[in-house]
């Protein structure tokens, strides 16, 4: 059938209400349209009642729509702005695209390397150019990089031949090799499926069906009994974490829709922070990062309570000698909600989103908003480029940081004294909730070590958005919990710099020793207690 096209007509506008329209569906009964087909038409009205009333609202524009329905993008000021309208210029031209470009034969840490000795040259000899120089080795070799495919999980098949006596029937059968061990299933297998699943987002029947197609077939059931028992095994690692963490001197928190489906009524009675169970419907994952010095730490909890209350949870186990940590979140409610003590502080990233929104209706007022924020931001970068000290940081932003925040915040006093903005439009709700917040927005010009923003828990939920938009849900409150143990043990891992797989086969194989003294096997410490054990070993 041809396709109609509409790019150069106009489509016949229609004067009708939603009553009108809604009336109409109901004509439909007595048409050919089943119940399904009905139903369908019902939710396309409701959507476009939606889309008619954000359209009627003052703080909607169609970009604010596209984002609501689609996401939003990128919120640098470059692309707010756009570039002709920043005051920045460029003498370099067009910057490079991050991403382009070849990688260092060093990136390939995984890599298997190979050293290839030159066929007929040793050090001393004579050169075969000059004949009067000796050649001696460089320090650098000359790397080449050759990638090739292999599948996610590898097998081996080892056919062990049997003999069998002609008279009495005795079968002797050949031993495996030495090392071949014997489970099936190794700590490698383990580590590479929730690998797969909780740090990149693969279902199990998506890693079943690439398993199938490379010839090497792994049920999602098998999937699931291997993480489940990994994942009791590393738990004790992951307490440690969660001891760790809540020593921190900063701590990040937020959270996220989730899914259980098998979630009893008495589990999530069990799990309620408060009595009030009834009014718990909603199930969220909440992301923790806690900053104990330079040593990042990352954990999920998925579950009926809200990003406060698991904040708590981790907070109950703080050392009774230390001081109340910095706390940074949005200004939700909730992620305050429970027992604890800590210096709260906003995320800036939030009050200037609001600006964001209203960009194209607001044009000159949110440049100056977006810039000044810019300014605070490359303040803030200058600092860590320095790595200044915490007290130093805090110095540093009240030089250059605080004298744009004052003026900013008579900016937004003077719009509202002098009457330049409506207060109820979209410019007026974004100053005013930045007004509202202003004292935990400028934490980091009072205290030391104050972050500017929440985006490292941010970037953390992504794990637990990624996993729900795959795999849409988790079967039981168990296998929440699996999924909280994994997704924390490699998230830790990749913001310490160290290989998560490499890490989550370490702690199974040595499963005797992570249960002795978890300690020590933390992201950062592991490749030396597991040096000091195979030293220890040789000695012995």
């Amino acid at each position: 059938m041809a396709r109609k096209n509409y790019k150069n007509s106009t489509p016949k506008i229609l004067d009708v209400n939603l009553p009108e329209l809604f009336s109409l569906v109901e004509r439909t009964k007595d048409a050919v349209l089943n119940e399904d087909e009905r139903s369908k038409l019902k939710a396309a009205m409701s959507t476009l009642a939606f889309v008619l009333e954000e359209l009627k609202s003052q703080k909607s524009s169609i970009t604010r729509l596209q984002e609501m329905l689609f996401g939003a993008s990128t919120e640098q000021t470059s692309r707010v702005l756009g570039k002709e309208k920043t005051s920045e210029t460029t003498e370099l031209g067009k910057a490079k695209q991050p991403g382009h470009g070849r990688r260092a034969a060093a990136a390939y840490t995984g890599a298997e390397k190979v050293v290839v000795p030159h066929p007929s040259l040793h050090a001393g000899e004579c050169c075969l150019e000059c004949a009067r120089g000796k050649v001696y080795p460089l320090l650098e070799p000359a790397t080449l990089v050759r990638i090739t495919g292999m599948a996610p999980l590898g097998a081996t098949v080892w056919e062990c031949e049997r003999w069998r006596c002609n008279l009495c029937g005795e079968v002797y059968t050949a031993k495996a090799p030495e090392g071949v061990g014997s489970k099936k299933y190794d700590e490698t297998a383990t580590g590479m499926v929730g690998l797969l699943k909780y740090g990149c987002g693969l279902p199990f029947n998506r890693i079943q069906k690439l398993q199938e197609g490379l010839g090497i077939p792994l049920p999602a059931a098998t999937q699931w009994e291997l993480v489940h028992e990994g994942g009791n095994q590393l738990e004790p690692a992951f307490e440690e974490l969660v001891r760790q963490a809540a020593q921190g001197e900063v701590l990040h928190n937020d959270d996220t829709t989730a899914k259980i489906l098998d979630l009893t009524a008495e589990q999530r009675e069990a799990a309620s922070a408060d009595s009030a169970t009834e009014d718990r419907t909603g199930i969220f994952t909440t992301g923790i990062i806690s900053l104990c010095g330079n040593k990042p730490i990352s954990l999920f909890f998925t579950g009926v309570k809200h990003a406060g209350e698991n904040l708590a949870d981790v907070l109950s186990q703080r050392a009774k000698e230390l001081t109340a940590p910095i706390q940074m979140c949005d200004a939700l409610a909730v992620n305050t909600a429970g027992d604890f003590e800590s210096i709260l502080g906003h995320c800036n990233s939030h009050a200037r989103r609001n600006f964001v929104e209203v960009v194209d209706n607001f044009p000159d007022e949110c440049r100056y908003v977006l810039e000044t924020f810019r300014d605070v931001y490359k303040h803030d970068a200058e600092a860590k480029t320095e790595k200044l000290s915490a007290q130093d940081r805090l110095a540093f932003h009240q030089t250059h940081s605080s004298p744009l925040m004052n003026s900013f915040q008579k900016w937004m006093k003077q719009q509202f004294d002098d009457h330049l903005v409506e207060p109820n439009s979209g410019l007026g709700e974004a100053i005013k909730y930045t007004q509202k917040h202003w004292a935990k927005l400028t934490l980091f010009l009072q205290q030391a070590g104050a972050p500017l923003d929440n985006n490292i828990c941010e970037r953390a939920l992504k794990k637990a958005i990624l996993h729900r938009k795959n795999s849409l849900f988790y079967k039981t409150i168990n296998g929440a919990r699996i999924g909280d143990i994994f997704m924390s043990l490699i998230h830790t891992a990749e913001l310490r710099g160290v290989n998560p797989f490499d890490y989550l086969v370490a702690l199974l194989r040595r499963h005797d020793e992570l249960l002795k003294n978890p300690a020590d096997w933390m992201p950062w410490n592991y490749q030396q207690t597991m040096a000091r054990l195979d030293s220890k070993a040789v000695t012995d």
